[in-house]
């Protein structure tokens, strides 16, 4: 049984990350899951956005000079869905304003807009019903503890938002997603929800974040994780070493959450930035699929995933 193929953002490697184009165009190429990262705006609007900022995804600094933080960025928070609609997106770029991923789409000035979660949702109904095959979504609650200290309850919002369009039993299409472990646990023992829950596990170096992702690798963390998740949602690079002769080794965090019954979903998988110890798509492939055996993926370009498989 072939992984499952989780669009990172839409098919962002040909189009600007989270518009519906993207994602439309994700599931053209064969992707069985859409991914949703959620952040609320000023009137508690749920946008669909990488993160909480979006000066390295618009044009916001230009329609709304002077509306920055002290640190210099554009908070979503700070701005009404109607002055986000106005903006236009564009592929990432870095602090410089050069772009990430330089061979990626270039915009001409399209009109590419963020959109609503709502919006995104209603795109999945019309892919469902009018689609050739199902199609199931990936919601992630980006940074929930800085929500709520800018007075938003975002989780709550994303679960009314999800039960709206049906989307409330284990067995629905969908799995929800969050870095917060804390904010994992919440959901599933303090708010009640039943829908499939992930636990993204990132490195401790790359936020200040009350989440030991070290501990959680280990057969106790997940030993203690699958007491509240369906599986988890590793960097890819924890899942293997390269040694000094340029041999790769499994380490093992595979088989450790596969012990303790949990999917392993590694992300992001991209044929233009790929991980240390692999010269080729292909080869990465293999390596995951036919060696560790994960089951599902997060990629920019789903439709280079499907082809392999």
């Amino acid at each position: 049984m072939r992984p499952i193929v989780i669009a990172h953002r839409g098919a962002s490697g040909y189009l600007p990350e989270h518009t519906i184009p993207a994602k439309a165009l994700a599931y053209a190429m064969g992707a069985d899951y859409l991914e949703q990262d959620i952040v609320a705006t000023r009137d508690d609007a749920l946008i669909v956005v990488h993160d909480i900022h979006l000066d390295l995804v618009s044009d916001v600094a230009r329609r709304y000079p002077g509306r920055a933080r002290e640190d210099g960025r554009y908070y979503a928070r700070d701005f009404d869905l109607a002055e986000i609609a106005t903006l236009k997106v564009h592929e990432r770029t870095n602090a410089k304003g050069e772009p990430a991923f330089p061979g990626r789409f270039q915009s001409n000035g399209e009109p590419f807009r963020i959109h609503t979660l709502g919006r995104e949702l209603e795109l999945v109904v019309t892919l469902r019903e009018n689609g050739t095959r199902p199609i199931g979504i990936y919601p992630e609650i980006k940074d929930p503890q800085w929500h709520r200290e800018e007075g938003v309850d975002l989780t709550r919002l994303v679960l009314e938002e999800l039960a709206r369009f049906g989307y409330e039993a284990h067995r629905d299409p969908v799995y929800l997603q969050c870095f917060d472990e804390r904010e994992v646990r919440r959901i599933r023992h303090d708010l009640g929800s039943k829908l499939k829950l992930v636990q993204l596990i990132g490195e401790d170096s790359w936020s200040p974040e009350p989440t030991d992702f070290a501990a959680m690798q280990t057969s106790a963390g997940l030993e203690k994780l699958a007491e509240t998740c369906d599986g988890i949602g590793p960097w890819l690079q924890q899942l293997y070493e390269v040694r000094g002769d340029g041999s790769i080794v499994d380490q093992g965090l595979v088989a450790r959450a596969h012990a303790q019954g949990l999917v392993v979903h590694p992300y992001t998988f991209r044929t233009d930035a790929l991980p240390h110890g692999f010269s080729d798509f292909d080869e990465l492939l293999d390596f995951m699929v036919d060696e560790l055996n994960i089951d599902g993926l997060f990629t920019d370009f789903p439709d280079a995933a499907i082809r392999r498989q």
